[in-house]
């Protein structure tokens, strides 16, 4: 007990720390005086806890130095138990080398009372002498540290490796936005400015299906969520409610007209927060859920959320750069360079995750029907609080709806500024890059569909009669596609005269391909003849002159899939069916059209 509760005692002034050297044998300085150091060897015929070995990596040529790697530091303290002889211990009659080139800055920390206690010193005295045979015993300081000391740092704070860490961790702290945490997630903010807030027009900012294929989809996801009829009022998503506004009181002598540029520039960053707290909760509440991890595999987890915390990395960046100009101008009369600035990336992590939302559908329909496991785990998640009772479809549906609203605020903004002729032209140069983006998403979702069209179409094919013939290529889409009847004369036999007679044929017509089959009852088609681009026409016929009924027109094949020429007649059932059959079949057989 009484070596568990012995006491040390502190001095008046800071304990001095030590640097010892090792140096090569080699080295002009170690060569004299000579220290034996035989006596501090064990077994092993290693210092032990002194010096640490290490093997060569860099040979120095010459005579002075072998090696770098042979010099070590080692921080030491004249500290020691009361009572103990500075000179005994396991290393107290070791001899080291001190490097007497290193001139040490001198301690000014006043003294302090031992019965206090021990106290930290930020500025410890490193205490170097020369290399002698009776440095140990001329100073006792040159002690290995009891093994309850903690060890201490080898140099002053100003030049450990330690001080210039916190430094630069300090210097490249992660920047955090000043507004995601004052809006509300993305789904209630748009809910709140649909209805008209207060120093903003009313919005629109539901998925517009009027966009073509993306809209559509994102609708579907959407299909079965709830919105909460009185989401929370927020009042802080308004330019002349910020600090800095108010302190100048600029808005009291602003034009209405000016005004509403401003808030209506502002809402790109208060909807932008808004947005990127919406995708930190999808992140961090579901795809990095361990319930939902154990219920998904690595490929269904990659399929449902895609790369979603790159669509988080980019809205961040960019919602941080946005900020830093909000700093330098509180008018923020560069958002158009800015925002052009981010379009590259915004094309490099939208469109393939706009594309990818069909698969997300499908998945997550699947899921829901077949996996009870994840479809409990998926509702507990989403009745917690952290997301507002939000369903994660409304999250999945995110980026297209961001993407989409950003084109529409510039836009907004852009009828604004009329009147500033640099602000305008920005601004129309953004718009349009957003724009592209939109389109090159609605256009990758629609060749992902027709791709997807041609899968499925494709194991229903049966090429029994003809030549097997893949469907899937690049650039093929399947345009038009429905039943016709065919009309033909049918032989009857010697003395009987031919008789018209009609069966129903199926027609699919690709943007390369046009291919006829028979449908059977399963659903699947019997293909009977194909002929490709450039080698199908189709016209009108005088159906009177000929004896054929009304509603026909004439499908020639100048090449179909065995090399020879033939001619069909086809009825459609009305007037206009008929039309639309010629005009596509002469568009799509005449010029190249690709996804």
């Amino acid at each position: 007990m009484a070596l568990f509760c012995r006491k040390r005692s502190y001095p008046d002034s800071p304990p001095p720390v030590e640097v010892t050297v090792k140096r090569c044998a080699s080295c002009p300085v170690a060569c004299t005086p000579h220290v034996n150091l035989h006596r501090c060897l064990d077994d092993r015929g290693l210092l032990p806890r002194l010096f640490r070995h290490k093997k060569s990596r860099k040979q120095v040529t010459g005579g002075k130095w072998k090696s770098y790697d042979d010099v070590t530091l080692q921080s030491m303290t004249s500290q020691h138990l009361e009572g103990q002889d500075p000179s005994e211990g396991e290393f107290g009659k070791s001899k080291v080398f001190n490097n007497p080139i290193y001139q040490p800055p001198v301690c000014t920390t006043p003294p302090h009372d031992s019965s206090t206690g021990p106290q930290e010193t930020e500025d410890p005295k490193i205490h170097i002498e020369e290399a002698s045979p009776d440095t140990t015993s001329q100073n006792p300081s040159l002690q290995m540290k009891t093994p309850q000391e903690p060890s201490l740092i080898t140099s002053p704070p100003e030049q450990s490796l330690i001080g210039r860490l916190m430094k630069e961790s300090r210097r490249w702290k992660r920047k955090e936005s000043k507004f995601v945490h004052t809006q509300p997630l993305y789904q209630d903010y748009c809910v709140y400015y649909t209805k008209g807030a207060p120093g903003l027009s009313p919005s629109v900012f539901s998925v517009d299906t009027s966009l073509s294929f993306a809209g559509l989809i994102s609708s579907s996801l959407l299909g079965s969520q709830v919105i909460n009829a009185s989401p929370p009022l927020y009042t802080s998503s308004l330019w002349q409610e910020l600090p800095e506004v108010k302190v100048k009181g600029i808005v009291q002598t602003m034009s209405p007209q000016k005004r509403q540029l401003q808030e209506a520039i502002f809402e790109v960053v208060a909807s932008e927060a808004s947005y990127l707290r919406s995708l930190s909760v999808a992140i961090g509440h579901f795809q990095k859920s361990r319930r939902i991890q154990e219920c998904l595999g690595t490929s269904d987890r990659h399929t449902l959320f895609s790369n979603l915390p790159s669509v988080r990395e980019v809205s961040e960046r960019f919602l941080l750069d946005l900020e830093e100009g909000l700093e330098k101008d509180l008018y923020l009369s560069d958002i158009g360079e800015r925002v052009l600035r981010h379009c590259p990336e915004f094309k490099r992590v939208y469109i393939p995750y706009v594309t990818n939302q069909m698969y997300q559908e499908k998945l997550m329909q699947q899921l829901i029907r077949e996996n009870a496991r994840f479809l409990q785990v998926l509702q507990k998640l989403e009745e917690q609080p952290v997301c507002k009772r939000q369903l994660l479809k409304s999250f999945l549906v995110l980026p297209f709806q961001r993407i989409t609203r950003l084109k529409i605020l510039l836009e907004n903004i852009l009828k604004l500024a009329q009147g500033d002729v640099e602000l305008s032209s920005s601004l129309h140069n953004a718009a349009s890059a957003v724009g592209e983006i939109v389109s090159r998403c609605n256009e990758g979702v629609r060749c992902m569909m027709q791709t997807e069209e041609l899968v499925l179409l494709e194991k229903r094919m049966d090429f029994h009669h003809t030549k097997s013939l893949p469907l899937i290529s690049r650039g093929r889409a399947l345009v038009q596609h429905g039943e016709l009847v065919r009309i033909f004369f049918q032989e009857l036999g010697i003395g009987h005269k031919p008789r018209l007679a009609s069966k129903p044929i199926y027609i699919h017509l690709f943007s390369d391909l046009l291919l006829l089959s028979s449908r059977t009852d399963a659903g699947r088609f019997q293909v009977t003849d194909y002929a490709r681009r450039g080698q199908v026409k189709a016209d009108n016929v005088k159906a009177k002159a000929l004896g054929l009924p009304t509603l026909v027109f004439l499908l020639r094949l100048t090449q179909n899939h065995s090399g020879l020429s033939c001619e069909i007649v086809l009825q459609a059932t009305n007037e206009f069916e008929k039309e639309h059959w010629i005009s596509q079949i002469t568009r799509q057989m005449s010029q190249e059209s690709s996804c």
